[in-house]
């Protein structure tokens, strides 16, 4: 009876360390891919992109700067509106900016989908009515006085309670 159950357990963790094995594999290939994506296009494009007369752009140059470019090329005395109140020292900064701006926005809309969702959640259950003690469907509403919801002990229950000795010891 040892031997067939040594013989199983040999053979079940041979199975496990070479899934075990495989999935290691697994992940440094993932981690080798991430970095040649991250790596090969740094590398691919050394320099911006080449302007009419041949020279080399800047790397970050946004779309703003190239509509510059080019209402300067259309019409050279054209005078802007207004200028901007922050200026960034760099290219590189004002890309930061524009992310920072974008991660913030993006954050918002997140909260706010799910702040949504959540009073659509609560909205459908209050509809439906409260539920059942017995379903084990989590209260909604944990707040005393809410259908559903367990009433808290009252001064002299919660006293009775400090008092009384733990279920299952010997009376005193």
């Amino acid at each position: 009876m040892s031997r067939n159950s040594n013989s199983n357990s040999n053979s079940n963790s041979n199975s496990n360390s070479n899934s075990s094995h495989g999935s290691r594999i697994r992940t440094w290939l993932m981690w080798a891919a991430v970095v040649a994506l991250t790596v090969v296009p740094l590398i691919w494009v050394g320099h911006g992109p080449v302007d009419e007369t041949g020279t080399a752009g800047e790397l970050f140059e946004g779309a703003d700067s190239r509509a510059q470019q080019a209402i300067t090329r259309i019409a050279p005395d054209y005078q802007p509106w207004f200028h901007p109140v922050l200026e960034p020292s760099s290219n590189e900064i004002a890309s930061l900016l524009f992310a920072l701006q974008a991660a913030v926005g993006a954050g918002v809309i997140g909260y706010w989908l799910g702040v949504s969702k959540a009073r659509a959640r609560v909205g459908a259950a209050s509809a439906q009515g409260p539920a059942p003690a017995d379903s084990g469907a989590p209260l909604l509403h944990g707040t005393p006085g809410t259908p559903g919801a367990p009433e808290p002990p009252g001064p002299q229950e919660g006293a009775a309670l400090l008092a009384a000795p733990p279920p299952g010891s010997a009376p005193h």
